[in-house]
């Protein structure tokens, strides 16, 4: 049994920082990774960016994998050891590298995945991976030369709790119980889990920053691919 403060401190072993193999090809696209507790409005505030988003609540292991974290009979799904980094970490390197990749589909209510889908950035010099553990592949992201920078959503526990329990629910994501419990647990430690993403390297913020952030990345990304184009 692993407690999500020892899960994170194994998560950090086990994927450490690794440079680019000298013969990699340079990235024709670049990262902008999006965390924030659960519920903080990753997922709207990507969906508006205007750039291509890459789910990365999709690389949940499923429910049955034996490497799973547990707090006390239940998955402890708030735990980095329950999410694989390395398979996340591959999709955004082929995403920057080669402007496609095939990516899983995964069902939160079943824990389980249900299917792949291709994801193609259409030429976009930049696109968002957005997930509670993205800043546990900041390190990577920025030795292999992908990373455009690392956000963590920041705003006032009790309307996360809210925000996150409406859609958990209309989402049927898990049995009410296992909904309030993780609820209250994360309304309690959402601090320290804004502490760590800030230790792991993402830069803590409300949402009105974090927009602007993102849109000077995309509108500096578009000037330079319209100059590349210009000069080609």
């Amino acid at each position: 049994m692993t407690d999500s403060s020892d899960a994170c401190d194994l998560s950090e072993r086990a994927t450490p920082a690794a440079p680019a193999p000298a013969s990699a090809p340079a990235p024709t696209a670049r990262v902008i990774l999006l965390t924030g507790p659960s519920g903080s409005g990753k997922t709207r505030l990507a969906a508006r960016s205007g750039l291509p988003v890459l789910r990365l609540d999709d690389f949940y292991k499923e429910g049955d994998d034996p490497t799973l974290p547990f707090v006390g009979a239940e998955v402890d799904w708030d735990s980095p050891l329950s999410w694989d980094a390395d398979a996340a970490v591959r999709a955004i390197t082929g995403l920057c590298r080669e402007g496609a990749a095939t990516v899983p589909l995964y069902d939160i209510s079943t824990s389980a995945r249900t299917g792949q889908e291709h994801l193609d950035l259409a030429d976009s010099p930049l696109f968002i991976a957005e997930g509670i553990f993205a800043a546990d592949i900041t390190a990577r992201c920025t030795a292999l030369g992908l990373l455009a920078d690392a956000i963590c959503l920041r705003g006032r526990p009790t309307t996360t709790f809210r925000r996150r329990l409406l859609r958990d629910i209309r989402e049927s994501r898990k049995p009410l119980p296992v909904l309030l419990t993780r609820g209250l647990r994360l309304l309690r430690t959402e601090p320290a889990i804004v502490a760590r993403h800030q230790s792991l390297g993402a830069h803590p913020c409300a949402h009105p920053e974090a927009a602007a952030r993102i849109a000077r990345l995309h509108a500096a990304g578009s000037v330079a691919a319209r100059e590349k184009s210009g000069s080609g």
